[in-house]
């Protein structure tokens, strides 16, 4: 099999279309379409549905792909590896992250990495879905409370638990009433939430009033007594410090733990050895006051 042919096909693959390939890659998008006929030729079998305006992978082409990217990507990074005399990173990096660690922490550790390691070509994306690595070449995903999966392997770099916080214009609650919360997500009937404090747990019932996209924006109406939150303290122990918000106590069972995964079954190539080690850097103990400080910082 040609492998520089196999190569033009995962190219075009990843890329979803011959266009966009040869925009990312500089090659002409003649020769692309070239090479991948003369690989569905070679192989007797269509890799692509041609239909209109979109470019989809055959069955076939899928299964082709996904063999074949990581196995690519390793030979790329031995190759690059050999010729540059060392282990130097150098390459692209694609990073998913969640969204309330990218807006928070995100564009500071990019950018300290980016400094570091020039050769290395970044690229972050920010969901907080459940991405498919091998699908979707990402090299290394950032989650929270990630389910287990025997392909992936990583370890966790930083710990968080939740609070609930008010404004200090928020009284507690008194009588069976229900106090007003801000939640994210979609709006839930009244609900009993449960918090540990230095002298016991108590149990109080919210009325979910306000429902927001993310945390931060969370925070910002609480901080303005709109309501009750539950918010990760690395969020808001600068708010509690000042008094700007009053701590009413801890979400039980609430610990989170923010994980650095990757493919298991790929060599880890030099790009991500040094982001795991940046965030081993940044985060040393991985306690939630090294992040609250990294972000106030």
């Amino acid at each position: 099999m040609d492998l520089l042919a196999l190569a033009d096909f995962n190219l075009v693959a990843r890329h979803e279309g011959f266009g966009r390939a040869a925009r990312a890659s500089g090659r002409p998008k003649a020769t692309l379409s070239r090479r991948v006929a003369e690989l569905e030729a070679s192989l007797d079998l269509r890799l692509f549905e041609r239909g209109g305006r979109a470019l989809k992978l055959t069955e076939e082409g899928r299964a082709l792909y996904e063999r074949t990217a990581a196995l690519l990507t390793d030979l790329e990074e031995t190759t690059s590896a050999i010729a540059s005399g060392g282990h130097t990173p150098r390459g692209r990096l694609r990073v998913s992250a969640p969204l309330l660690f990218s807006q928070t922490a995100m564009g500071k550790l990019a950018a300290d990495f980016a400094l570091k390691h020039p050769e290395v070509r970044l690229d972050v994306t920010t969901e907080d879905r459940a991405v498919d690595m091998v699908e979707e070449a990402y090299d290394l995903v950032i989650r929270v409370n990630p389910n287990r999966d025997e392909s992936l392997v990583g370890r966790a770099f930083l710990r968080d638990r939740l609070v609930v916080v008010a404004s200090p214009a928020v009284d507690p609650p008194a009588d069976g009433s229900l106090t007003p919360a801000v939640v994210r997500g979609r709006i839930e009937p009244a609900a009993a939430w449960t918090v540990t404090t230095p002298t016991g747990t108590s149990t109080f019932a919210v009325r979910p009033c306000l429902s927001l996209a993310s945390l931060l924006m969370v925070r910002d109406a609480v901080r303005l007594g709109v309501g009750v939150a539950r918010l990760p303290i690395s969020l808001v122990s600068h708010d509690i410090a000042t008094g700007t918000l009053t701590h009413w106590g801890d979400v039980e069972g609430s610990e989170i733990a923010l994980w650095a995964l990757y493919p298991s079954r790929r060599l880890l190539s030099a790009r991500v050895s040094a982001f795991l080690d940046h965030l081993r850097d940044a985060f040393p103990n991985g306690t939630p006051d090294e992040l609250a400080r990294y972000v106030g910082a």
